[in-house]
């Protein structure tokens, strides 16, 4: 029997953001040190692995409850597959020839994927005009940071990049799917996340004859990297995760997007000395403004700003259980 958690202090919950965005801003350098040693589908199967683990811990020690139901758990077997296994594999295959900095800089674009996915595949969110709009705001950002203009690098740069876009789109279809299948199970944070890590975990180890082995080369900067990404980013920062997302909203919790290619990028220039291109922060940033649009915070922003809040009414964001990510949704991840 779960025992019942209790609600953490402001401080508590925004301590908790900030440390999410900075460990999920470093999985890019934990990815790009991991390669020295591991494969690309080595580097997803140890993440999964000991993230898989990490949470197991955690929900034995709060004997949390497992579901019945056979389709919640086909339902978080397809997410296992498509929110961790496909772009964990994908992002580890394009870092080989990007930069971490670049892969944390695509990994904002996961909001945008979200709004097309909800929008125009399952139909869960209709969309507006102005979010229209800011999904071809968006792609503008994107062709800014692929610079076309530069020449395109069909061996190895554009395959990559075109990647990373893949697996955005992989989680923005699956926040959409969370939404449209898994959103009213009663599942707890920890509970949906150790089942959306553990059944990926449980599929990478099916394909281990297939895709995981192979020689490996061990020291401790990639044992340390690999231990960081699978404990911590793709397991406690979950936790954390989910804590900001039911005490603040999907709205304010998604803003992590914009820490994490910014310790991203900073990481890759000061660890790794990784050169930047203009075109990259600048794209970035025509992706951000694609991203307001995209979930129509600037209409929200005014209208807050245009009404004075009731006394003691909770806002939008901390109390609609029901958008996209409230319940078990997960984050702009990578």
């Amino acid at each position: 029997m779960s025992t019942p958690a209790r609600a953490p202090g402001s401080t508590s919950v925004a301590l908790q953001f900030v440390l999410c965005g900075i460990v999920w801003g470093s999985s890019f350098l934990f990815i790009k040190v991991g390669l020295e040693g591991l494969s690309p589908a080595q580097v997803a199967w140890a993440r999964l692995l000991l993230g898989g683990l990490t949470l197991g811990v955690f929900v034995l020690a709060r004997r949390e409850r497992l579901p019945r139901s056979i389709r919640v758990w086909g339902h978080m077997l397809a997410l296992g597959i498509s929110f961790c296994v496909a772009p964990f594999l994908l992002f580890a295959w394009a870092q080989q020839h990007v930069t971490s900095g670049l892969a944390s800089i695509y990994n904002a674009t996961t909001p945008i994927m979200t709004a097309v996915m909800a929008g125009l595949l399952f139909r869960v969110e209709k969309l507006k005009p102005v979010q229209l709009l800011g999904v071809l705001v968006g792609i503008a950002g994107v062709m800014v940071i692929i610079a076309p203009w530069q020449g395109l690098d069909l061996a190895q740069s554009v395959p990559a990049q075109l990647a990373m876009l893949g697996a955005t789109a992989c989680y923005g279809f699956s926040l959409a799917y969370m939404r449209r299948f898994v959103s009213n199970t009663g599942m707890s944070a920890l509970t949906f996340s150790f089942l959306n890590i553990g059944l990926g975990a449980a599929v990478m180890l099916v394909l281990t004859p297939v895709i995981a082995l192979g020689p490996v080369r061990l020291d401790l900067p990639v044992v340390l990297a690999v231990l960081a990404l699978g404990c911590l980013g793709t397991g406690v920062a979950y936790i954390w995760n989910q804590t900001t997302l039911r005490a603040w909203g999907p709205t304010r919790a998604s803003t992590v997007t914009y820490i994490t290619p910014v310790v991203g990028v900073v990481l890759g220039m000061v660890v790794l000395g990784e050169q930047i291109s203009w075109n990259e922060p600048a794209g970035a940033l025509v992706v951000f403004a694609g991203i307001l649009l995209a979930q129509d915070r600037l209409a929200a922003l005014g209208r807050r700003r245009g009404a004075p809040a009731e006394a003691g009414r909770p806002s939008a964001d901390a109390g609609d259980l029901r958008r996209p990510g409230t319940r078990p949704a997960g984050r702009a991840r990578s």
